[in-house]
Parts: C-alpha cells; sequence; structure tokens
C-alpha cells in the first residue's frame, strides 16, 4: 500500500512508524511544511497509561523517549501565599522537539521516506491519505468533514523557562489589569546551554488581555511583562519565547474523519480530527493513540481500507469524545477561575482544580493521596459543623430544617395515581428510599390543579383526599427514618394533558384532553400537540391561588420542604424563556418582564409556607438552544428567586423545547450549578447523570452543589445512600425491625 501522510508532527511520524513495522513493503512518506528541526512550543505530557501503550506497540522508540523524560508525581497549586501539594498524579514530560527528533530517526530507520519543508499545492498519489497537518488543515479544508471550530475567549500564550518546576504547578496571580494563571511544567532533566527546560503557559481572560496593553505587545513586550508580573515564582530565571503569539484555543470537531480525494482514501488525525484544552495535556498522546488505532485497525481489515477506516473512526470517537468532553468542563474552569477566585478557601479551591475535568473523583484522588484527601475532608467537616466522615455525610442545615446528609432522591414522575391521589405505589416508592438512608426525599411534580397535571396518572395537591393520602406516605416517612421530605408542586402548562411516559411520552392523550395553557400559544409539537391558551391576567391570579391552596395543603400534610418546579418547558418555566414567551405585555419581552409572574407565584407561596421550613425552586439553567436561556440569564434567575425567598435552587436543564440539543455524558448539569452557585451565591442541588458516591463527595467537597440528587441510580437501588455508607466504613442507623442487617457482611461472590 502507497501511504501519504500531510504533516510530520507526533500522529504523521508514529504511524509512518507503525505502518512500516506492520509491513515493510509499505510505501510510506511524510510531508511536512516546516523544516525537520522546527516546533513551535517547548514541552509536551504523557500520563503514565499512555506511555505504557507506547511501550507495548513500538518498544524501541520508547526507550528512546523514556531516556529523555522528566518524570513527575506532584501537583502544586500556588493560591493565596499558599502551595498545596497533591501527589500520585503520574506524568512524564518531555522537548517537543526532541521527540520529533526520535520519531524522525526511527522512521528513517524503518525506511519512510521524509520530506521537509515541503509545501502541497494537491493531493500526492497514493492509496491512503492521513492528513494530520494540525489544527489549521489544509487537507480538512478541501474535503467536506463537517468541520466546526470551536474558538475559546481565552488569550494565552506558550513561553519557555530555564526554571526547574519540582512538580506540574498551576499558579495565579492578581495583577491591576486582573487575573493571570500560568500552567507550567518540566520537560527535561537538565538545561543544556541555558536552552528552556519548563513549559510556562501564561493565560486570562479577553478582557484582562486587552487591559494590560496585551493587545499590542510584541514577543519581546509580552517577555518583559510576564517576567514583571511572575518575578517571585521564576526567582530570577528569565522567560523565552518560540512563536510565543497570544491566541485563542480552538477546539476542533469534525462529524466525519474519512473521505475520498480521487482514487485515495482520506482521513484525519491528531489536531486535524480533534483537539482538546492544553489543561490536560492530551494533544500529543490524543495524537499518537490515533496512530495506534489506525494501524491497528488497517491490520484487523485484511487489505480493506474502507472497512479499516470505518473500524478506527468506531473506535477512536468514544475516547475521544469522553477526552473533549472532561477538556471543556476543564477549559471552562479556566476560563471562569475568576468565579472561584478569593471565593474559596485554599483546600476546596486546590480540590476544585484538580477535579475540574470531572474525571478524577474524590475516591479516585484518595487512591492518589490519601493524605491530601485526608486534609480535605477534615477541613470540609470543620466548615459544616461535623466530625470527619465522607461529605456526603454532613449535615446541612436551610433555615429550620437539618438534612441528615447531602444525597436527595430526585423527583421522578409514577404516572401511577388515581384521580390525583397517591397510593400505595406511592408509598413504597418514596418509604423505600427514605429507609434506605438518602437524606431528603421529593415527590414528583404534584399538581396545583386537574388542568395542570402532565398526565392523569399524576398527583396533585388540589383537593383534601390527595392531602390525606400524602399525609400517610409523610408520616411513614418521619416515623420509620430519619428522612426528611419535600413536596413539589408545578402545573404542566402545554405540556399537560399527555399520555403517560410509557405510552408515548408528551404526546397527547388519545381521548379525554382537557383545554391546557402557557405564556404563549405554542404547541409543544407543532401539528400533533394542543395549542395552549396564552394566559391572561384574571388567569394567572387565579393559578396563583391554586399554588397558595397547594402549598396550606402541604403544610397540614406535614412536608418539611416545598420546592416550586419552574424549569422543563411547564408553566412557571414557559414564562421565563424566550423560547416559549412570546408575549408583548409586561410578562413578556425582557428577563425581568418574563420572570415578573413566577415570581409574584414564588412570594405568595412563601408568604403562605411557615417560615422556618425552606423552599427549593427547580429551574432549566439552559435550553439547550441558542436562542434560548444564556447561563447570564440563568444567574440572574437565580439571584432573584433567591431575593424573593427561595432558600435553595434545584438546578436542572432543558426540556423547554422538543429541538433542543442537549450535551449528555457525566455530571453534565453540575457545570451550571457550580456557575450558580458561585456567581449568584445561593445554595444549590445538582442532578443529572450522577452515578457514584465518588461522584456525590468529589461534587460537594469542590463546592459545585450543597446537595445531590440522583434519580435513576435511586430507582435501581432504594438503598443507594446505605450502600454508600458501607462501602466508606460509615455507618448508618437501621431502622429497629431491620437492625439485624448491622451483622450481615455482603459478598461478591
Amino acid at each position: 500500500m502507497k501511504i501519504a501522510c500531510i504533516g510530520g508532527g507526533p500522529a504523521g511520524l508514529y504511524f509512518a512508524i507503525l505502518m512500516k513495522k506492520q509491513d515493510p513493503t509499505h510505501e510510506v512518506e511524510v510531508f511536512e511544511r516546516n523544516h525537520a528541526d522546527d516546533t513551535f512550543g517547548f514541552g509536551v505530557v504523557f500520563s503514565d497509561a499512555t506511555l505504557n501503550q507506547l511501550q507495548q506497540v513500538d518498544p524501541e522508540s520508547y526507550e528512546a523517549i523514556q531516556a529523555s523524560f522528566y518524570h513527575w508525581d506532584n501537583i502544586d497549586v500556588h493560591y493565596q501565599g499558599e502551595v498545596l501539594t497533591s501527589t500520585g498524579h503520574g506524568f512524564s514530560g518531555m522537548s517537543r522537539r526532541r521527540l520529533l527528533q526520535i520519531l524522525q530517526r526511527r522512521a528513517l530507520d524503518l525506511g519512510v521516506q521524509l520530506h521537509f519543508h515541503r509545501e502541497l499545492a494537491e493531493a500526492p498519489a497514493a492509496d491512503l491519505i492521513v492528513a494530520c497537518d494540525g489544527v489549521n488543515s489544509r487537507f480538512r479544508g478541501a474535503h467536506d468533514f463537517g468541520t466546526r471550530v470551536d474558538l475559546r475567549p481565552n488569550r494565552f500564550v506558550w513561553l519557555g523557562t530555564t526554571l526547574p518546576f519540582p512538580a506540574f504547578t498551576f499558579l495565579f496571580r492578581r495583577s491591576e489589569h486582573g487575573l493571570f494563571r500560568v500552567h507550567a511544567y518540566q520537560y527535561a532533566p537538565r538545561s543544556e546551554g541555558g536552552e528552556p527546560l519548563s513549559t510556562f503557559i501564561v493565560e486570562c481572560t479577553e478582557a484582562t488581555w486587552k487591559a494590560a496593553g496585551l493587545d499590542q505587545a510584541t514577543e519581546e513586550q509580552t517577555l518583559a511583562y510576564c517576567e514583571r508580573l511572575f518575578a517571585a515564582e521564576l526567582q530570577g530565571h528569565r522567560l523565552v519565547a518560540n512563536r510565543s503569539l497570544w491566541r485563542q484555543f480552538p477546539t476542533v470537531y469534525n462529524k466525519r474523519w474519512c473521505a475520498r480525494s480521487g482514487e485515495a482514501h482520506l482521513v484525519l488525525m491528531g489536531d486535524a480530527a480533534h483537539t482538546a484544552h492544553f489543561s490536560i495535556g492530551s494533544g500529543t498522546k490524543l495524537a499518537m493513540e490515533d496512530a495506534i488505532a489506525l494501524a491497528d485497525a488497517i491490520a484487523f481489515s485484511q487489505g480493506s481500507l474502507p472497512e479499516a477506516l470505518a473500524t478506527y473512526e468506531a473506535s477512536r470517537r468514544p475516547g475521544v469524545d469522553a477526552v473533549q468532553r472532561a477538556a471543556q468542563v476543564s477549559l471552562e474552569w479556566f476560563e471562569h477561575t475568576e468565579r472561584y477566585f478569593d471565593r474559596l478557601a485554599p483546600l476546596p479551591f486546590a480540590f476544585s482544580l484538580l477535579t475540574r475535568s470531572l474525571r478524577i473523583t474524590h475516591e479516585n484522588l484518595k487512591l492518589r493521596d490519601p493524605d491530601f484527601v485526608a486534609r480535605v475532608d477534615h477541613d470540609f467537616a470543620r466548615r459544616h459543623g461535623c466530625e470527619p466522615r465522607p461529605p456526603m455525610f454532613a449535615p446541612l442545615r436551610l433555615r429550620g430544617l437539618v438534612l441528615d446528609n447531602r444525597v436527595v432522591v430526585s423527583p421522578m414522575c409514577q404516572y401511577s395515581a388515581q384521580d390525583g391521589i397517591p397510593g400505595d405505589w406511592h408509598l413504597v416508592h418514596l418509604g423505600s428510599r427514605a429507609v434506605g438512608g438518602a437524606g431528603l426525599l421529593l415527590t414528583e411534580m404534584t399538581d396545583v390543579s386537574p388542568e395542570g397535571r402532565i398526565t392523569p396518572g399524576c398527583t396533585g395537591l388540589y383537593n383534601d383526599a390527595q392531602a390525606d393520602a400524602w399525609k400517610r406516605i409523610v408520616d411513614f416517612v418521619h416515623t420509620s427514618s430519619s428522612a426528611k421530605i419535600g413536596v413539589q408542586l408545578g402545573h404542566a402548562g402545554r405540556k399537560a394533558s399527555t399520555r403517560l411516559m410509557w405510552e408515548g411520552m408528551d404526546l397527547p392523550l388519545d381521548r379525554g384532553n382537557w383545554p391546557i395553557v402557557s405564556a404563549s400559544p405554542l404547541p409543544y409539537f407543532p401539528g400533533v400537540s394542543q395549542t395552549p391558551t396564552p394566559l391572561d391576567r384574571s388567569a394567572m391570579s387565579r393559578i396563583r391561588d391554586q399554588f397558595v391552596q397547594a402549598t396550606e395543603r402541604a403544610d397540614r400534610a406535614g412536608f418539611d420542604l416545598l420546592e416550586l418546579h419552574m424549569a422543563h418547558g411547564y408553566l412557571l418555566a414557559s414564562f421565563l424563556s424566550p423560547l416559549t414567551n412570546l408575549r408583548e405585555d409586561e410578562y413578556g419581552g425582557s428577563l425581568d418582564n418574563r420572570l415578573r409572574w413566577p415570581l409574584e407565584v414564588l412570594r405568595a407561596v412563601r408568604a403562605a409556607w411557615p417560615q422556618g421550613k425552606p423552599i427549593s425552586v427547580r429551574i432549566s439553567a439552559t435550553d439547550w438552544h441558542p436562542r434560548g436561556l444564556s447561563g447570564e440569564d440563568a444567574v440572574r434567575i437565580a439571584a432573584a428567586l433567591a431575593a424573593e425567598g427561595a432558600d435553595i435552587l434545584d438546578i436542572s436543564t432543558g426540556q423547554t423545547v422538543p429541538e433542543g440539543k442537549p450535551s449528555f455524558g457525566r455530571l453534565y448539569q453540575t457545570p451550571f450549578a457550580d456557575r450558580i452557585k458561585q456567581e449568584a451565591r445561593v445554595p444549590v442541588m445538582t442532578v443529572g447523570n450522577v452515578s457514584s458516591w465518588a461522584d456525590v463527595n468529589s461534587i460537594l467537597v469542590a463546592e459545585r452543589a450543597d446537595l445531590v440528587l440522583l434519580a435513576r441510580g435511586h430507582l435501581y437501588d432504594p438503598y443507594w445512600t446505605r450502600h454508600a455508607a458501607q462501602e466508606q466504613g460509615y455507618e448508618l442507623p437501621w431502622p429497629p425491625p431491620y437492625s439485624a442487617a448491622r451483622t450481615f457482611t455482603p459478598r461478591t461472590s
């Protein structure tokens, strides 16, 4: 096979090496537009896991690479005059130039043809053309790969220094112009002839960059500014430039990685296919893993290139997508470090930084560095007035309510009520999870009127029979456990009068539909759903009063907390979102106007609810739609709700319009809760793909949320919290009828 690699970086060179090893008769050429010894940047980083993989696939190049490593286990966080150190991270740095020299020599030894300073006007003749020519790939641009480039707002500059950092180091320095952050690491064991041996990346917001005049700075002026700013940390060492221009990080996505170019097959690798922010140090790792995956796919395809390329893309995408999701969360942490700086104490700040990508959890960090996590846990317990324990079991006070732990059973519609009355199913559903150890249970959305029900199977609190049935459940929870229970009140609005979930979620009933209302006359599914009647002032007053009446019944039933549902496109949420509120009166238009009626309902409910009992409000922090609610809107909404008496915000997202496009993934909604907690300065709950107690502890210690809700986890295991306690060596009190369980030892086989 004739193979042409366009780009002589790590991806192209390593793939060429592997293909020549696989079959020496392959004709492999590498074309690079720069000279052989040109490289931009300074060092590259590999994890221990990546190095193990390189050792397996090509021991010869690995041995040369290993000889040039500088290995470290520690991460140092410089913050508020302290240096907080966490160990056990296992990374190695090396000079990018040295890596290219090693790969070039290995490729030449195997018979790969290397062409440097070679610009290609057209595709070379080859069976397979591998486009690995970087972020601004010319070959990618000449074909339809469905490329999208997300240019991030922060500015950064890649510098070097002769200072040997003892650990991967994060520095933070506030100047008169704003906050600067530094990512620094040593990549060579020693400096030869004054050459840099550490990478020193300086990052800041665009506003800070401009305020400092760095948007007009030359390389020399950039060096001078950064040397002055970080003089104490540099300890007399100089900074060095290497085409060190301020830039924005481009996150590259491609719908397709494969195409045709005449008779040749074209495939993307490395930065041409995808990028991951430098804050997780995965660019070179991903590039070389691409090379391994493509070579393996070709080896197993028995000569079928279309099959090989399809296998390569299918096998690589899940891992790359996971890394890009982690990188996105990580880069957003650095884009918004001002959110945490000087607000978080040193230990929570360092923990938040170390777990910023959400890949490293409290438990994972504990395995790496038990002493550091012990310090973090003791600090968390001290700040919350309890003895050291797993963070999820720290108590929380909201007004007069004290929760034993931070685990919440999320509201989950059961669609099993008769005439709005909860029955035995609801008693067992909520009662079992109370005995299961959760600190707080939230009922499913319980509707304030028959017309406000999502389906005929939804619960209500619009008559006394319903209140009596709820009191039976509340009493069981209180007498059989230490759990507290809250009711979620809502009105489905334009999403009312639909089928049970398992019969067709959000679809209108086949018969027996009732009239529906909303902020504006917009059906949920155009041409399928009913068109709601927009509320007039009298209807708004009537429904506000229905919320108040339901609140009074909730208090008589004995609920400990009340939550108003202002999310997911239901009635109150339909006023908040510009996608569902097209009104031209005083309740539409600006965000202040769209908030007017939901705040009126909250004020009325707060007045009717006992002052010693807390109120929560669930909101959708984003509509997952470009014209929907923004992050800034969510912060303003949260602050406005808190000012009117909401004690904690339950942060969810989406479900406003069917065309919303959520970015699902592990803990995908937690960053929204984190932002609202830090910027609106209000307590929050988070929900969404939380599956492990390690996640719960991580969220709490990093101060991303105050309570953590689990839905499907509690459906799968009503005793989720008890099992989490047992696995962490922490004992929860058992109800007397179950006291024998204390001596039971679960077996795994």
